[in-house]
């Protein structure tokens, strides 16, 4: 493990753990929705409705991966399935209030969770690895021919 790349490697594999919505609920502080869920919704939000081929050239995953994971999120209130409302034939799932509310406190919690973890840090030092990490996921997602959205 001498490489920056290693490390690197193996710090995400650890930050990926410590981020696994699996983990028991009393740790968490509460929050219910799963990794697809959060991940599906926060897309959602940000594009407005997507149909099942928007999110499987968004995310790069098949259609059978995505009907099973919207299947999940239309059964827990989570979306709602609307015409096109650009008139085209397929029908896109909008993000309803429920997922909204849902959405918006696993956001709140993983904020507040990231300031608990980050309380002794400077805010030039979180500034410094926002901007980081941010540049990773972009170069990433840049490689990938899939960047993310960002506000």
């Amino acid at each position: 493990m001498d490489k920056p790349t290693h490390l690197i490697e193996f710090e995400t594999m650890l930050l990926g753990r410590h981020l696994q919505p699996s983990a028991p609920r009393s740790r968490r502080g509460g929050g219910h929705l799963d990794r697809s869920a959060y991940t599906l919704l926060s897309r959602i939000r940000m594009e407005g409705p997507m149909s099942i081929g928007q999110l499987s050239e968004a995310f790069g995953l098949d259609a059978s991966t995505l009907n099973r994971q919207t299947a999940a999120m239309l059964r827990g209130g989570l979306v709602e399935r609307i015409p096109d409302p650009d008139g085209g034939i397929a029908r896109k799932f909008r993000i309803t209030d429920e997922g909204e509310r849902n959405l918006e406190a696993e956001r709140t919690e993983n904020i507040r969770g990231l300031d608990r973890v980050m309380a002794e840090w400077t805010p030039d030092e979180v500034a410094g690895f926002a901007a980081y990490l941010k540049r990773l996921n972009s170069d990433i997602e840049n490689l990938d021919g899939r960047p993310w959205p960002r506000p």
